[in-house]
């Protein structure tokens, strides 16, 4: 069942105030799940060998990119203290005001970000001014608006995106969609989601232990291989994207 469509008007330190306390929580309690683990690896992997200087944000305990020669930014202090046990370079940030320097990276991997934050157009610029000429950068967002329910709200979404919107945003800040694979794994039973959110607001111990335990490795032992095709492709009926796209900024461009 859908609900009311977003309206974008939550602020931002509502939405850094929402997320901060649904994944603090989230995270303090679960597993770290190595990026060989999920369906991105495939092809995330030889992106990854390929590019010497890389930056994933906002990455939780989910990494996509490989732990070592990888740094990591994460606004949730309970997923950077777990990545460091692991070996891995952490630093305390968001996105919208990355401490990384200029051009400093050839692979960026931001997955299921863009959509939480007030200022997408922020974020961007900060994605874009750390990223090299010619760099890669790793996007995933959720589509169509008229698809919104109770789960964009629980987990802290300020939109959907519809595909043109997307793609002139990019591309306004120097990327261009070179491909895209149908991506996301959002709960298709209003009735199981409600479930699960009552549990994971009353019950939180209790709906981790299942969720750490059980429906994790279910999810993950019944995740779809991801294919890449050209450009954005046929978004109809489509709930959310990976996207792959390109960092060439253009003399002067816009990035506010």
């Amino acid at each position: 069942m859908h609900g009311p469509r977003p309206t974008e008007k939550r602020s931002e330190s509502e939405l850094i105030r929402a997320n901060r306390g649904f994944y603090e929580s989230l995270w303090a309690q679960a597993k770290l799940i190595g990026p060989e683990r999920f369906n991105t690896w495939p092809l995330l992997r030889e992106l990854a060998s390929a590019a010497p200087r890389r930056l994933e944000v906002a990455p939780g305990l989910r990494p996509r990119l490989p732990l070592d020669g990888t740094c990591f930014v994460d606004l949730s202090h309970a997923a950077l203290q777990r990545l460091h046990e692991r070996g891995a370079t952490t630093v305390h940030g968001m996105i919208g005001a990355l401490p990384c320097r200029d051009a400093s990276f050839d692979l960026i991997c931001a997955l299921d970000i863009l959509e939480h934050v007030a200022d997408d157009h922020r974020a961007l610029a900060e994605l874009g001014r750390v990223a090299a000429p010619g760099a890669k950068l790793l996007l995933s967002v959720p589509l169509h608006p008229e698809a919104w329910t109770a789960f964009d709200d629980f987990v802290g979404h300020c939109r959907r995106y519809e595909p043109e919107r997307i793609v002139a945003r990019l591309a306004r800040h120097g990327f261009t969609v070179e491909h895209s694979a149908i991506y996301g794994m959002q709960p298709k039973s209003p009735r199981l989601l409600g479930l699960g959110q009552w549990y994971l607001t009353h019950r939180r111990e209790r709906a981790m232990w299942w969720y750490n335990r059980v429906f994790m490795p279910i999810g993950l032992h019944f995740q779809k291989t991801l294919k890449w095709r050209a450009g954005l492709g046929d978004t109809q009926g489509v709930d959310e994207l990976l996207l792959h796209c390109r960092y060439h900024p253009a003399p002067g461009q816009v990035t506010d």
